[in-house]
């Protein structure tokens, strides 16, 4: 894993030299991605110069450091992640004649676009990668990113100079980079709780999006073209439902199983210490089980656990581990440890990022960082195979609601709303015997209000997928800019409201939230971090599976509960999903609260210009009452701020 960074100038302003000298300086911010080697280069005429941070993963030598050019002569890359099926295309480059000095997959790569052209290269590589490309032939420059967003890229023109890199504080250490806010990025940022691509925090500054490719070239000056894909989510997704897996139940077990074992066999491949996340959940669970079916010595797992109960998986990785024999390491994080990690946050994730199960993710990096190199991750399982509960029950809840008429299911909603959450959490606490169990209780029915007036079960996601409602309203000047959630003819055509939900989380939550958290968490400590469940095989393989193989039984991920259970007992198998967080909430009301204060005071946020302050200010009131829990919404501007 390394990290990468460039400038194009079709117009050279200053020489070699001094282009070598902003290069390095750029390339410097980012050691902690790449802390065992570095790397830059300069074409003669300072047109386009490439730097590098190496995190030595593959061939520790020399012959893998990079900026690499090809044997050819023609190709110079800079590049991020892991070509994991390299071997397999080096064995079939050699028998078509061509010779490798060394034994990286940065030049099997480039022996591969010097073979095959890089449209056809990229459909044959099986990765996660962003990386740029300059071809010395036709005077272009080729930026990629892989399937589905594991590895960042951050792009945009610098006056005269065209600037990318796999962070943002690389392009801020160019002398001429401008850090004006892009206040409708904000208030994206305000309703989805981070930046989504293509936008950043900043004006000018975009990120490329999964699967796509960006091609620039010296006529080029200022512009900046549309990004092609090479690789769709949407056809994925469209195929799969076009033609579903028809055999039966076993056949796509035993289907699912295989191609899994194969994706993790080939992310065990590295020449420096690996191991593994565990939670005890599902999927970092399948992932431990099919490492260790196939190590034959004990696979190092790690997981954090919290001292709260309600937060704490700690217990259930440790009888995972236990039962696969894994050499299991474990920490129990006081609430000071993790209060520790918030001060680190802006440096971490250079724009505004606010889903707070960024600190344990940090934690439980740092912890395995202190024993390997690299780390295998269970994320994407429940964009892939419907993990999370809203698949489940906002379907249940259209079924249910979506014959009443909207005059009669706002007036069940005006009717809960009558009383406040707390009044709820009381009669719950009340009649406990007779009631469901259910963790903030009045919390979650305030948000069923909110769903019973939407009018279809794609405004019910919309509803979901936002903090702030009206994020307008709070930052000043902001004009939402479309996305591809509110671009309707971007989305995949699917039948089933649960699937439509689990595409949108795919191309939308997943790369702009979830593997941004993983990317910077592990990064931060010099850590790979891989994701099995996410190579595209088993992503197009779970696209052809039907509904009924996803959610069964009022329950997500029945074909990889099928998978696991050959590795794990039932008990270790069928248990409620805990979500990766920390209790913000009450920290809120505790030890952060003064902390919170002066980032949330009236006075400071109307000095500043960015928010209005009167909806924080009564979030915040509420929220120290006890009467909301306004967690999620006071986190953003936090963050923020």
């Amino acid at each position: 894993m390394c990290g990468i960074v460039g400038l194009f100038q079709p117009e050279p302003s200053r020489g070699a030299d001094e282009t070598r000298h902003v290069l390095q300086s750029m390339t410097d911010t980012l050691r902690h991605r790449g802390p065992d080697d570095a790397g830059v280069w300069v074409d003669d005429r300072g047109v386009i110069a490439l730097g590098h941070r190496r995190l030595s993963i593959l061939d520790l030598s020399r012959e893998g450091r990079q900026p690499m050019r090809s044997a050819c002569g023609r190709y110079v890359v800079t590049y991020n992640g892991e070509i994991y099926n390299f071997a397999a295309l080096r064995d079939e480059l050699e028998t078509l004649g061509h010779a490798f000095r060394g034994h990286s997959d940065t030049e099997v790569m480039l022996a591969a676009v010097s073979r095959w052209g890089l449209d056809q290269a990229l459909s044959r590589f099986n990765g996660m990668f962003a990386f740029a490309l300059w071809d010395r032939g036709t005077g272009r420059l080729h930026l990629v990113r892989d399937r589905l967003g594991e590895k960042p890229l951050y792009y945009g023109w610098c006056g005269r100079t065209f600037l990318f890199a796999s962070e943002l504080k690389a392009l801020e250490a160019h002398p001429q980079f401008k850090n004006d806010i892009n206040r409708n990025a904000l208030a994206l940022f305000m309703r989805h709780n981070c930046v989504p691509a293509p936008y950043s925090i900043y004006e000018g500054v975009f990120k490329l999006p999964p699967g796509m490719m960006l091609t620039l070239s010296e006529r080029l000056q200022g512009s900046v073209p549309e990004p092609v894909p090479y690789w769709s989510a949407k056809e994925a997704a469209e195929r799969g439902a076009a033609d579903p897996f028809t055999g039966s139940e076993d056949e796509a077990v035993c289907r699912l199983e295989a191609l899994l074992l194969e994706a993790v066999k080939l992310r065990m491949v590295a020449d420096v210490p690996l191991g593994a996340f565990l939670s005890g959940g599902i999927d970092s669970s399948t992932v431990v089980a099919l490492m260790q079916a196939q190590s034959d010595r004990p696979v190092k797992t790690f997981t954090i656990g919290f001292h709260e109960a309600q937060y704490d998986e700690a217990v259930y990785a440790r009888k995972v581990a236990g039962h696969l024999g894994t050499d299991h390491t474990e920490l129990y994080v006081t609430p000071r440890q993790a209060l520790d990690v918030i001060p680190r946050l802006p440096t971490l994730y250079d724009e505004p990022f606010a889903d707070s199960s960024q600190i344990p993710t940090f934690l439980v990096s740092e912890l395995a960082r202190q024993h390997v190199t690299v780390s295998l991750s269970g994320d994407g399982g429940d964009e892939l195979f419907a993990g999370y509960n809203r698949y489940v029950w906002g379907r249940s809840i259209w079924r249910k609601i979506g014959w009443m008429p909207m005059g009669l299911r706002r007036g069940v909603a005006k009717g809960i709303t009558a009383l406040s959450p707390m009044s709820w959490g009381a009669v719950f606490d009340r009649f406990g015997s007779v009631l469901p169990t259910v963790q903030s209780p009045g919390d979650k029915l305030h948000k069923l209000a909110e769903l019973l007036g939407v009018e279809d079960p794609d405004a019910l996601y919309a509803g979901l997928a936002s903090h702030w409602k009206q994020p307008t309203q709070v930052v000043i000047g902001a004009i939402e800019p479309p996305t591809l959630l509110t671009d309707r003819p971007r989305w995949a055509r699917l039948d089933d409201c649960a699937l439509r939900m689990m595409f949108l989380d795919l191309v939308t939550y997943l790369p702009d939230d979830i593997l941004v958290k993983l990317d910077r968490a592990s990064m931060a400590v010099s850590l790979e971090a891989r994701v099995p469940l996410l190579d595209h095989r088993v992503a197009e393989f779970a696209w052809r599976l039907p509904v009924a193989m996803k959610i069964r039984g009022g329950q997500g991920k029945w074909a990889l509960r099928q998978v696991l259970k050959k590795y794990l007992p039932l008990e270790l198998v069928d248990r409620h999903k805990m979500g990766f967080g920390v209790p913000i909430d009450s920290w809120l009301r505790g030890p952060l609260r003064d902390w919170a204060e002066d980032l949330l005071d009236e006075r400071r946020l109307d000095k500043d210009g960015f928010f209005n302050p009167r909806p924080i200010r009564e979030k915040w009131a509420e929220h120290l009452s006890g009467r909301r829990n306004w967690q999620h919404h006071l986190w953003d501007v936090l963050m923020f701020q």
